[in-house]
Protein backbone atom coordinates (compact mmCIF):
# COMPACT_ATOMS: atom_id res chain seq x y z
CA UNK A 1 0.00 0.00 0.00
CA UNK A 2 1.39 3.51 -0.72
CA UNK A 3 2.73 6.25 2.02
CA UNK A 4 -0.20 8.10 1.24
CA UNK A 5 -2.88 5.50 1.51
CA UNK A 6 -1.90 3.92 5.03
CA UNK A 7 -3.21 6.22 7.24
CA UNK A 8 -6.82 5.42 5.48
CA UNK A 9 -6.46 2.03 6.85
CA UNK A 10 -7.36 3.44 9.87
CA UNK A 11 -11.16 4.23 10.16
CA UNK A 12 -11.24 7.20 12.34
CA UNK A 13 -8.72 8.72 9.77
CA UNK A 14 -11.79 8.51 7.18
CA UNK A 15 -14.11 10.43 8.40
CA UNK A 16 -11.70 13.20 10.10
CA UNK A 17 -9.90 13.31 7.05
CA UNK A 18 -12.82 14.42 5.07
CA UNK A 19 -14.47 16.47 7.99
CA UNK A 20 -11.08 18.71 8.09
CA UNK A 21 -11.34 19.15 4.48
CA UNK A 22 -14.50 20.43 4.51
CA UNK A 23 -14.11 22.47 7.38
CA UNK A 24 -10.65 23.95 5.78
CA UNK A 25 -12.75 24.80 2.53
CA UNK A 26 -14.88 26.70 4.39
CA UNK A 27 -12.30 29.03 6.16
CA UNK A 28 -10.52 29.29 2.65
CA UNK A 29 -13.92 30.94 1.27
CA UNK A 30 -14.88 32.62 4.09
CA UNK A 31 -11.41 34.21 4.11
CA UNK A 32 -11.12 35.56 0.84
CA UNK A 33 -14.45 36.57 0.64
CA UNK A 34 -14.62 39.02 3.48
CA UNK A 35 -11.43 40.18 2.61
CA UNK A 36 -12.42 41.40 -0.95
CA UNK A 37 -15.79 42.38 0.46
CA UNK A 38 -14.17 44.94 3.59
CA UNK A 39 -11.09 45.70 0.71
CA UNK A 40 -13.62 47.11 -1.78
CA UNK A 41 -16.47 48.95 0.77
CA UNK A 42 -13.73 50.68 2.26
CA UNK A 43 -10.50 51.23 0.19
CA UNK A 44 -8.12 50.62 3.46
CA UNK A 45 -5.31 48.06 3.73
CA UNK A 46 -5.32 48.96 7.58
CA UNK A 47 -8.93 48.03 8.12
CA UNK A 48 -8.22 45.15 6.12
CA UNK A 49 -5.08 44.07 8.37
CA UNK A 50 -7.63 44.62 11.11
CA UNK A 51 -9.73 42.45 9.93
CA UNK A 52 -7.77 39.71 9.35
CA UNK A 53 -6.30 40.08 12.60
CA UNK A 54 -9.91 39.50 14.26
CA UNK A 55 -9.37 35.76 12.75
CA UNK A 56 -6.96 34.70 15.19
CA UNK A 57 -8.00 37.38 18.71
CA UNK A 58 -8.64 33.79 20.17
CA UNK A 59 -4.83 32.89 19.73
CA UNK A 60 -4.36 33.88 23.55
CA UNK A 61 -6.80 31.71 25.01
CA UNK A 62 -5.74 28.72 23.17
CA UNK A 63 -4.53 26.56 25.54
CA UNK A 64 -7.46 26.75 27.33
CA UNK A 65 -8.69 25.12 24.73
CA UNK A 66 -6.45 22.43 24.84
CA UNK A 67 -6.88 21.70 28.61
CA UNK A 68 -10.37 21.69 27.29
CA UNK A 69 -9.69 18.90 24.85
CA UNK A 70 -8.22 17.03 27.26
CA UNK A 71 -10.47 16.68 29.76
CA UNK A 72 -14.03 15.89 27.56
CA UNK A 73 -11.86 14.82 24.54
CA UNK A 74 -10.85 16.39 21.07
CA UNK A 75 -13.50 14.58 19.02
CA UNK A 76 -16.23 16.45 21.49
CA UNK A 77 -14.28 19.75 21.64
CA UNK A 78 -14.08 19.83 17.76
CA UNK A 79 -17.30 19.25 17.16
CA UNK A 80 -18.94 21.45 19.23
CA UNK A 81 -16.43 24.24 17.32
CA UNK A 82 -17.64 23.01 14.17
CA UNK A 83 -21.28 23.71 15.03
CA UNK A 84 -20.30 27.08 16.28
CA UNK A 85 -18.63 27.97 12.93
CA UNK A 86 -22.10 26.91 11.58
CA UNK A 87 -24.01 28.79 13.06
CA UNK A 88 -21.78 32.24 12.80
CA UNK A 89 -21.69 31.84 8.94
CA UNK A 90 -25.60 31.73 8.72
CA UNK A 91 -26.09 34.85 10.38
CA UNK A 92 -23.41 36.47 7.91
CA UNK A 93 -25.31 34.63 5.23
CA UNK A 94 -29.03 35.44 6.58
CA UNK A 95 -27.66 39.75 6.48
CA UNK A 96 -26.03 39.20 3.03
CA UNK A 97 -29.25 37.58 1.46
CA UNK A 98 -31.71 40.21 3.45
CA UNK A 99 -29.15 43.21 2.30
CA UNK A 100 -28.18 44.08 5.80
CA UNK A 101 -24.71 43.42 6.12
CA UNK A 102 -21.73 46.00 6.89
CA UNK A 103 -18.03 45.84 7.15
CA UNK A 104 -19.41 46.72 10.93
CA UNK A 105 -20.94 43.85 11.02
CA UNK A 106 -18.16 41.39 9.14
CA UNK A 107 -16.01 42.81 11.99
CA UNK A 108 -18.58 41.88 15.02
CA UNK A 109 -19.01 38.50 13.72
CA UNK A 110 -15.16 37.33 12.58
CA UNK A 111 -14.13 38.76 16.07
CA UNK A 112 -16.51 35.83 17.46
CA UNK A 113 -15.09 33.22 15.20
CA UNK A 114 -12.02 34.97 15.77
CA UNK A 115 -11.69 33.50 19.34
CA UNK A 116 -12.53 29.70 18.65
CA UNK A 117 -10.90 29.21 15.06
CA UNK A 118 -7.22 29.50 15.48
CA UNK A 119 -7.55 26.58 17.87
CA UNK A 120 -9.22 24.36 14.89
CA UNK A 121 -5.97 23.32 13.49
CA UNK A 122 -4.36 22.61 16.83
CA UNK A 123 -7.42 20.52 18.27
CA UNK A 124 -7.22 18.74 14.98
CA UNK A 125 -3.62 17.76 15.21
CA UNK A 126 -3.96 16.11 18.65
CA UNK A 127 -6.86 14.21 17.54
CA UNK A 128 -5.25 12.65 14.85
CA UNK A 129 -2.07 12.14 17.41
CA UNK A 130 -4.99 10.34 19.40
CA UNK A 131 -6.50 8.03 16.86
CA UNK A 132 -3.11 6.87 14.41
CA UNK A 133 -0.58 4.56 15.39
CA UNK A 134 3.23 6.35 16.18
CA UNK A 135 4.36 4.39 12.93
CA UNK A 136 1.66 6.54 10.86
CA UNK A 137 2.31 9.60 12.52
CA UNK A 138 4.31 11.86 9.85
CA UNK A 139 2.59 10.58 6.94
CA UNK A 140 -0.83 11.33 8.82
CA UNK A 141 0.11 14.68 9.73
CA UNK A 142 1.28 15.51 5.88
CA UNK A 143 -1.76 13.92 4.49
CA UNK A 144 -4.05 16.10 7.14
CA UNK A 145 -2.43 19.29 5.82
CA UNK A 146 -3.50 18.78 2.22
CA UNK A 147 -7.01 19.49 3.42
CA UNK A 148 -5.79 23.04 4.40
CA UNK A 149 -3.38 22.96 0.71
CA UNK A 150 -6.54 21.47 -1.07
CA UNK A 151 -8.92 24.43 0.38
CA UNK A 152 -6.63 27.23 -0.17
CA UNK A 153 -6.87 25.76 -4.02
CA UNK A 154 -10.06 24.58 -4.64
CA UNK A 155 -11.71 27.31 -1.89
CA UNK A 156 -9.52 30.40 -3.32
CA UNK A 157 -10.49 29.77 -6.77
CA UNK A 158 -14.48 28.31 -5.93
CA UNK A 159 -14.81 31.18 -3.07
CA UNK A 160 -13.69 33.75 -5.82
CA UNK A 161 -15.51 32.30 -9.00
CA UNK A 162 -18.62 32.34 -6.79
CA UNK A 163 -18.39 35.98 -5.50
CA UNK A 164 -17.78 37.16 -8.66
CA UNK A 165 -20.55 35.86 -10.21
CA UNK A 166 -23.42 35.34 -7.63
CA UNK A 167 -22.34 37.86 -4.60
CA UNK A 168 -21.45 36.94 -1.02
CA UNK A 169 -24.99 35.61 0.07
CA UNK A 170 -24.59 32.62 -2.47
CA UNK A 171 -21.26 32.11 -1.60
CA UNK A 172 -22.44 31.70 2.35
CA UNK A 173 -24.74 29.12 1.59
CA UNK A 174 -22.36 26.76 0.54
CA UNK A 175 -19.89 27.92 3.53
CA UNK A 176 -22.39 26.96 5.80
CA UNK A 177 -23.26 23.76 4.11
CA UNK A 178 -19.67 22.88 4.81
CA UNK A 179 -19.66 23.60 8.03
CA UNK A 180 -22.44 21.65 8.91
CA UNK A 181 -21.19 18.39 6.85
CA UNK A 182 -17.80 18.78 8.67
CA UNK A 183 -19.55 18.63 12.00
CA UNK A 184 -21.42 15.70 11.15
CA UNK A 185 -18.46 13.97 9.84
CA UNK A 186 -16.77 14.89 12.76
CA UNK A 187 -19.06 13.06 15.20
CA UNK A 188 -18.67 10.00 13.18
CA UNK A 189 -15.21 9.37 14.57
CA UNK A 190 -14.61 6.94 17.48
CA UNK A 191 -12.97 8.00 20.20
CA UNK A 192 -10.04 4.84 20.94
CA UNK A 193 -10.72 3.02 24.20
CA UNK A 194 -7.39 4.52 25.83
CA UNK A 195 -7.99 7.63 24.46
CA UNK A 196 -11.37 7.90 25.87
CA UNK A 197 -10.28 6.43 29.72
CA UNK A 198 -7.54 8.92 29.98
CA UNK A 199 -10.17 11.42 29.18
CA UNK A 200 -12.61 10.10 32.14
CA UNK A 201 -9.89 9.84 34.14
CA UNK A 202 -8.56 13.38 33.77
CA UNK A 203 -12.07 14.64 33.75
CA UNK A 204 -12.54 13.29 37.31
CA UNK A 205 -9.45 14.33 38.64
CA UNK A 206 -9.48 16.89 41.16
CA UNK A 207 -7.59 19.38 39.79
CA UNK A 208 -7.65 22.66 38.62
CA UNK A 209 -7.64 23.51 35.00
CA UNK A 210 -5.12 26.52 35.41
CA UNK A 211 -3.07 23.42 37.16
CA UNK A 212 -3.22 21.61 33.81
CA UNK A 213 -2.62 24.28 31.63
CA UNK A 214 0.45 24.87 34.13
CA UNK A 215 1.61 21.81 33.44
CA UNK A 216 1.18 21.95 29.69
CA UNK A 217 3.22 25.30 30.10
CA UNK A 218 5.95 23.98 32.22
CA UNK A 219 6.33 20.81 29.68
CA UNK A 220 6.75 23.33 26.37
CA UNK A 221 9.34 25.09 28.16
CA UNK A 222 11.61 22.62 29.98
CA UNK A 223 11.73 20.40 26.73
CA UNK A 224 14.57 22.03 24.96
CA UNK A 225 13.06 20.85 21.04
CA UNK A 226 9.68 21.77 21.62
CA UNK A 227 10.55 25.60 23.13
CA UNK A 228 12.49 25.62 19.84
CA UNK A 229 9.55 24.75 17.28
CA UNK A 230 7.48 26.78 19.50
CA UNK A 231 9.68 29.72 18.80
CA UNK A 232 10.21 29.00 14.81
CA UNK A 233 6.18 29.09 15.03
CA UNK A 234 5.77 32.30 16.38
CA UNK A 235 8.56 33.87 13.93
CA UNK A 236 7.16 32.66 10.63
CA UNK A 237 3.83 34.08 12.16
CA UNK A 238 5.05 37.01 12.85
CA UNK A 239 6.87 37.71 9.77
CA UNK A 240 6.17 35.26 7.03
CA UNK A 241 2.41 34.28 6.80
CA UNK A 242 1.46 37.74 6.96
CA UNK A 243 2.64 38.74 3.26
CA UNK A 244 0.95 35.55 1.77
CA UNK A 245 -2.34 35.58 4.05
CA UNK A 246 -4.00 38.60 5.17
CA UNK A 247 -1.93 41.04 2.92
CA UNK A 248 -2.70 38.94 -0.81
CA UNK A 249 -5.96 40.93 -1.16
CA UNK A 250 -4.00 44.03 -1.20
CA UNK A 251 -1.40 42.80 -2.93
CA UNK A 252 -3.80 41.72 -5.97
CA UNK A 253 -5.78 44.99 -6.02
CA UNK A 254 -2.69 47.62 -5.54
CA UNK A 255 0.05 46.07 -6.74
CA UNK A 256 -0.95 44.13 -9.55
CA UNK A 257 -4.36 45.62 -10.62
CA UNK A 258 -6.24 42.91 -10.79
CA UNK A 259 -9.15 41.40 -9.64
CA UNK A 260 -10.91 38.77 -7.00
CA UNK A 261 -9.87 35.99 -9.69
CA UNK A 262 -6.68 37.31 -10.34
CA UNK A 263 -6.92 36.99 -5.97
CA UNK A 264 -8.03 33.73 -5.87
CA UNK A 265 -4.79 32.36 -8.52
CA UNK A 266 -2.22 34.19 -6.38
CA UNK A 267 -4.03 32.50 -3.33
CA UNK A 268 -4.15 29.42 -4.95
CA UNK A 269 -0.48 29.30 -6.00
CA UNK A 270 0.76 29.21 -2.69
CA UNK A 271 -1.89 26.50 -1.62
CA UNK A 272 -0.83 24.51 -4.64
CA UNK A 273 2.91 24.72 -3.34
CA UNK A 274 2.03 23.45 0.09
CA UNK A 275 0.20 20.23 -1.13
CA UNK A 276 3.23 19.53 -3.21
CA UNK A 277 5.29 19.81 0.13
CA UNK A 278 2.43 17.58 2.07
CA UNK A 279 2.15 14.97 -0.47
CA UNK A 280 6.06 14.78 -0.78
CA UNK A 281 6.14 14.25 2.93
CA UNK A 282 3.38 11.68 2.80
CA UNK A 283 5.59 9.70 0.73
CA UNK A 284 9.12 9.76 2.57
CA UNK A 285 10.13 8.26 5.89
CA UNK A 286 13.10 8.20 8.28
CA UNK A 287 13.67 12.02 7.73
CA UNK A 288 15.76 14.26 10.00
CA UNK A 289 13.10 16.88 10.93
CA UNK A 290 14.44 19.13 12.82
CA UNK A 291 17.34 19.56 10.33
CA UNK A 292 14.20 19.62 7.66
CA UNK A 293 12.20 22.60 9.68
CA UNK A 294 15.85 24.61 9.86
CA UNK A 295 16.25 24.71 6.11
CA UNK A 296 13.03 24.49 4.88
CA UNK A 297 12.03 28.02 6.74
CA UNK A 298 15.33 29.26 5.21
CA UNK A 299 14.20 28.57 2.04
CA UNK A 300 10.69 29.96 2.81
CA UNK A 301 12.19 33.48 3.64
CA UNK A 302 14.24 33.43 0.24
CA UNK A 303 11.40 32.90 -1.64
CA UNK A 304 9.63 35.48 0.26
CA UNK A 305 12.23 38.36 -0.14
CA UNK A 306 11.78 37.56 -3.83
CA UNK A 307 8.55 37.46 -4.23
CA UNK A 308 7.78 41.09 -2.41
CA UNK A 309 10.43 43.01 -5.51
CA UNK A 310 7.72 41.14 -7.87
CA UNK A 311 5.35 43.17 -10.43
CA UNK A 312 4.50 40.43 -12.64
CA UNK A 313 1.32 37.93 -11.70
CA UNK A 314 2.63 34.91 -13.30
CA UNK A 315 5.90 34.97 -11.81
CA UNK A 316 4.80 36.25 -8.78
CA UNK A 317 2.57 32.69 -8.67
CA UNK A 318 5.68 30.76 -9.38
CA UNK A 319 7.35 32.13 -6.28
CA UNK A 320 4.31 31.81 -4.34
CA UNK A 321 4.48 28.09 -5.35
CA UNK A 322 7.97 27.64 -4.15
CA UNK A 323 6.82 29.42 -0.58
CA UNK A 324 3.77 27.85 -0.63
CA UNK A 325 6.23 24.10 -1.19
CA UNK A 326 9.14 25.13 2.02
CA UNK A 327 6.28 26.33 4.20
CA UNK A 328 4.59 22.81 4.43
CA UNK A 329 7.90 21.51 4.69
CA UNK A 330 8.64 23.86 7.99
CA UNK A 331 5.23 23.25 9.30
CA UNK A 332 4.83 19.83 9.23
CA UNK A 333 8.04 19.36 10.99
CA UNK A 334 7.26 21.41 13.86
CA UNK A 335 3.80 19.78 14.47
CA UNK A 336 6.29 16.16 14.12
CA UNK A 337 8.56 17.46 16.58
CA UNK A 338 5.93 18.46 18.98
CA UNK A 339 3.85 15.16 18.73
CA UNK A 340 6.60 12.96 19.60
CA UNK A 341 7.98 15.12 22.40
CA UNK A 342 5.03 15.26 24.35
CA UNK A 343 2.76 12.50 26.35
CA UNK A 344 -0.45 11.50 25.16
CA UNK A 345 -2.55 13.60 27.66
CA UNK A 346 -0.69 16.10 27.47
CA UNK A 347 -1.22 16.82 23.60
CA UNK A 348 -4.07 19.11 23.52
CA UNK A 349 -2.19 21.43 26.05
CA UNK A 350 0.78 21.14 24.36
CA UNK A 351 -1.18 22.24 20.68
CA UNK A 352 -2.97 24.75 22.49
CA UNK A 353 0.28 26.71 23.56
CA UNK A 354 1.57 25.95 19.64
CA UNK A 355 -2.02 27.70 18.77
CA UNK A 356 -1.22 30.50 20.96
CA UNK A 357 2.19 31.42 19.30
CA UNK A 358 -0.11 32.02 16.22
CA UNK A 359 -1.10 35.49 18.21
CA UNK A 360 2.90 36.34 16.02
CA UNK A 361 0.58 36.75 12.59
CA UNK A 362 -1.97 39.27 13.70
CA UNK A 363 0.57 41.29 15.31
CA UNK A 364 2.50 40.89 12.28
CA UNK A 365 -0.28 42.30 9.98
CA UNK A 366 -0.71 45.40 12.23
CA UNK A 367 2.40 46.43 11.79
CA UNK A 368 2.53 45.96 8.39
CA UNK A 369 -0.15 47.64 7.44
CA UNK A 370 1.08 51.19 9.27
CA UNK A 371 4.27 50.38 7.62
CA UNK A 372 3.11 50.00 4.05
CA UNK A 373 1.06 53.25 4.44
CA UNK A 374 4.82 54.33 4.95
CA UNK A 375 7.29 53.04 3.02
CA UNK A 376 4.97 50.71 0.62
CA UNK A 377 4.54 46.88 0.47
CA UNK A 378 8.27 46.17 -1.48
CA UNK A 379 10.31 47.92 1.34
CA UNK A 380 8.13 46.39 4.30
CA UNK A 381 8.33 42.65 2.83
CA UNK A 382 11.91 42.97 2.52
CA UNK A 383 12.46 44.27 5.81
CA UNK A 384 9.98 40.81 6.94
CA UNK A 385 11.78 38.83 5.43
CA UNK A 386 15.48 39.46 6.28
CA UNK A 387 14.83 39.98 9.91
CA UNK A 388 12.53 36.64 9.92
CA UNK A 389 15.76 34.72 8.33
CA UNK A 390 17.97 35.96 11.03
CA UNK A 391 15.96 35.30 13.68
CA UNK A 392 15.23 31.99 12.30
CA UNK A 393 19.15 30.91 12.08
CA UNK A 394 19.83 33.00 15.64
CA UNK A 395 17.06 30.10 16.93
CA UNK A 396 19.13 27.32 14.59
CA UNK A 397 22.57 28.03 16.98
CA UNK A 398 20.88 28.80 20.30
CA UNK A 399 19.29 25.62 20.18
CA UNK A 400 21.45 23.30 17.80
CA UNK A 401 22.85 20.86 20.21
CA UNK A 402 19.12 19.99 20.62
CA UNK A 403 18.29 20.45 16.75
CA UNK A 404 21.15 19.41 14.59
CA UNK A 405 22.90 16.75 15.44
CA UNK A 406 21.24 12.94 13.72
CA UNK A 407 21.14 11.73 17.37
CA UNK A 408 19.07 14.54 18.64
CA UNK A 409 15.64 13.65 19.90
CA UNK A 410 13.91 16.06 17.40
CA UNK A 411 16.00 14.16 14.79
CA UNK A 412 14.31 10.73 15.36
CA UNK A 413 12.79 8.74 12.81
Amino acid sequence: MSGFARPFRIRNYRFQWPADLLTSWAFEMETLVLGWYVMVETGSVLLLTVLASLNYVGTLIAPMFGVIGDRIGHRDLLAMMRATYAVLSATLMTLALTGHLTPSYVMIIVSVMGLIRPSDLGVRAALVADVMPSELLIGAISISRTTQDTARIAGALSGAGLFAALGIGPVYVAIMSLYLVGTFLTLCIKLPKKARAAVVGEAFALRSPFGDLKEGLAHVWTTPQVRAAMWVAFLVNLTAFPLTSGLLPYVAREIYATDQTGLGYLSASFATGSLAGSMALSFVTGLRVARLMIGATAVWYATLLVFVQLKSVPIAMACLFLAGFSQSLSMISVAVILMRSVAERLRGRVMGVRMMVIYGLPLGLLAAGSLIDLFGFAMTGTLYALSGMALMLAIALHWRADLWPVHAAANAR
